[in-house]
């Protein structure tokens, strides 16, 4: 889609008369449905039809156009503001879309989710998380440039383009964007536009209430290109003046930009504008009625969308038609000019990994003791020359998460005075801002054509909790690295021991939460949310340990979530232990005891169960037979996963507290987490079993 420079701007009657038509379908949808946010949407229409018809480059026929760029709603409640927009410009939404706005089934839901609405690049709701998906979304952007095209001048290569996002108070209030936003400034961002709608209203009125900083100062202070516009005297969107301010953000291609609009919330309600109530109420029929009059439209009407004002707006079709001809022609001097490089691109695109790939993954010599942490590592940089589309780092935690999969190149943008320094490297400096960290790799993951993993410890993911559900709840591939996993890492103590947080996390619904038994366990489950990637897209957290742990004998079934790491001696086992991680050792030591006293006993290694429970029925009942009814789960945190694995005869080796500073393997013995408690637990249950 071709823009408009400043000089060459225009604006229409047709194209006011088509914001004033998003305007009205705004308010018309949130009156019919009796719930929502029409001012929002209403005092936002010029910018953001601005945006869709003259400045970005997108194409409604093909909404996941590789070359596009990419249009983030952070305020996900003023969700119209993008519909409208999306249906005027020829997207898949229709008119009855938007009257079905907010109920079950529809194309349109309260707030925008992504996978469910052609043209939605994130799901947006809870604030602040979009401006920091913007932010990975503009990261990716320059990762993906480096992999297809790092020679090209800049502005020439058929991977740039430009990531804008309209962002709100509330956005800007929530610490994520702050996190996010100083990260941008730091990475010197180019590619990345904030709008920001400086409308003063929030739920609880006036933003006096809760914000009285000079928010420009504030990101000028991050490092990025401010610019200020005022409305117009009645109070409108000054058009000229945003074209003009979005063109000279785009233009600034060393540091990321915001702009501070100034907006009257649902502007031009005679009464309702510049009020809280129009934030998240309907406005009622009247004052519809009476907007309606002042716009001049047929105040009898409902959803009034004249053929003259649609036929206009879907030319959108036509420029983005144009615009995707002129980069099929770019893409394909490409291709000639770098084979190779293409394809890699097409593999890459294609969720594909190389063939072989797997003949890099290490193996680790039985019987030595190796933190998972430690092993995963390893891995890390055994995969990194075959894998070059994989990238990460941690939230300034990469010594202890052994996160870094290139020591010599860091994502880095020029001038940065590190010797490492790259602004296309494979290792990510998030710096000590993990809810953001976790905003952003949704951001690169929404993007595409790279993958994604993050770090830190386990016991800080709470910070990261929203974000991660996001992952969840939008099925993206992201792999968090959470380290330190247990009681196991000591010393620290109880304020950064993980208790509660592998229950937690297992709570949240599409996240798999992997937790190796060993070094090799690890590799297995690396590999395993390699190939997931485009088959099977979700999230995944590994928990790995500090302490070492014995290395066993690598088994492929661990790729399924539980296997039978030690069979029993007797045909039919007499009492199955199950054990994630650590904990695996003292199910295999307490097996060897019950073992002696004639006891058949199974150990089963769980690092997964949202994998085992994926498996057919009949391989759950091969690893968990459910005759057999003696059952010992064992993990250093809550049992609150173990219940339904166990059984009412069955017994849980658990920590139901905080722990305490002290050496590992004194807290262990300390909490019970040892052979002799294990085995007395499985003796305990098979009493239990044969009452």
């Amino acid at each position: 889609m071709s823009t408009q420079t400043p000089e060459s701007f225009e604006w229409t009657d047709l194209d006011r008369r088509a914001v004033d038509t998003a305007r009205l379908l705004a308010a018309d949808a949130v009156q019919k449905v009796g719930n929502g946010h029409p001012g929002t949407a209403m005092s936002l229409a010029p910018a953001a039809y601005t945006i869709f018809q003259k400045v970005m480059k997108h194409d409604p026929a093909d909404p996941e156009w590789t070359g596009r760029d990419r249009f983030v709603l952070s305020p996900g409640h003023t969700s119209l503001t993008l519909y409208t927009q999306l249906f005027l410009a020829g997207y898949e939404l229709e008119l009855d879309d938007l009257k079905a706005f907010r109920t079950q089934g529809s194309k349109t839901p309260g707030h925008p989710e992504y996978g469910h609405t052609a043209g939605v690049e994130t799901t947006t709701g809870p604030l602040g998380q979009g401006a920091a998906n913007a932010v990975g979304m503009a990261m990716a952007a320059r990762y993906e440039r480096g992999l297809f095209d790092p020679e090209a001048p800049e502005g020439t290569s058929p991977f740039d383009h430009t990531i804008w996002a309209i962002v709100s108070d509330g956005d800007l209030e929530e610490g994520v964007s702050s996190e996010a936003s100083s990260l941008a400034g730091h990475q010197k961002l180019g590619n990345l536009v904030f709008l920001y709608d400086d409308n003063h209203i929030s739920i609880e009125g006036d933003t006096a209430t809760a914000l009285s900083e000079d928010v420009l100062k504030r990101y000028e202070a991050y490092g990025w290109h401010t610019q200020r516009i005022e409305p117009t005297a009645d109070g409108d969107v000054d058009v000229p003046a945003l074209h003009a301010a979005l063109e000279a953000a785009k233009a600034e291609t060393g540091r990321p930009s915001i702009i501070a609009m100034r907006t009257i919330i649902a502007w031009p309600a005679p009464t309702a504008q510049n009020t809280e109530a129009s934030h998240g109420s309907a406005l009622g029929d009247e004052e519809i009625a009476a907007t309606k009059r002042v716009l001049g439209f047929d105040p009898e009407q409902t959803f009034e969308v004249s053929d003259e004002v649609l036929r206009h707006a879907r030319r959108a079709l036509d420029r983005g038609a144009e615009a995707h001809a002129a980069w099929d022609k770019k893409i394909a001097e490409w291709r000639t000019a770098q084979p190779e490089r293409a394809e890699l691109f097409d593999r890459v695109s294609k969720g594909e990994l190389p063939e072989g790939w797997q003949d890099a993954l290490p193996t680790f010599e039985e019987g030595k003791s190796v933190a998972t942490r430690a092993a995963s590592g390893k891995i890390l940089q055994a995969l990194g020359p075959v894998l070059p589309e994989l990238w990460g780092g941690s939230a300034d935690l990469a010594g202890s998460n052994n996160t870094t999969i290139d020591k010599t190149s860091s994502f880095l943008p020029k001038g940065n005075p590190l010797p490492e320094a790259n602004p296309y490297g494979r290792t990510v400096h998030f710096g000590i801002r993990e809810f953001s960290m976790a905003a952003e790799m949704n951001g690169i993951a929404l993007h595409g054509n790279t993958r994604i993993y993050g770090g830190t410890f386990l016991v800080f993911s709470d910070y990261m909790r929203n974000a991660v559900r996001m992952s969840a709840l939008m099925q993206l591939p992201v792999t968090y690295v959470w380290t330190h996993d247990s009681i196991g890492l000591g010393e620290d103590g109880p304020t950064h021991q993980p208790v509660e947080h592998l229950a937690s996390l297992r709570a949240i619904p599409g996240l798999n939460v992997v937790r190796p038994a060993d070094a090799n366990e690890t590799a297995i489950a690396w590999a395993e949310i390699l190939k997931r990637h485009a088959t099977d897209p979700a999230p995944h957290g590994l928990a790995l340990t500090r302490q070492g742990v014995p290395t066993y004998a690598p088994n492929e079934d661990a790729a399924k979530g539980g296997y039978v790491l030690a069979d029993s001696s007797t045909e039919v086992p007499e009492v199955i232990i199950m054990a994630t991680g650590s904990e695996v050792q003292l199910a295999m030591a307490a097996r060897d005891a019950l073992e002696a006293e004639g006891t058949g006993t199974r150990v089963v290694s769980m690092p997964c169960v949202e994998w085992f429970d994926q498996q057919p029925a009949a391989y759950r009942e091969s690893v968990l037979p459910a005759a057999v009814k003696a059952r010992v789960s064992v993990e250093a945190g809550i049992g609150l996963t173990w219940y339904r694995y166990v059984g009412d005869a069955g017994r849980i080796v658990s920590l139901e507290h905080f722990g305490a500073s002290a050496d590992a393997n004194v807290l262990f013995a300390e909490y019970g987490f040892t052979p002799e408690n294990v085995a007395a637990a499985a003796r305990a249950s098979l009493a239990a079993a044969r009452a």
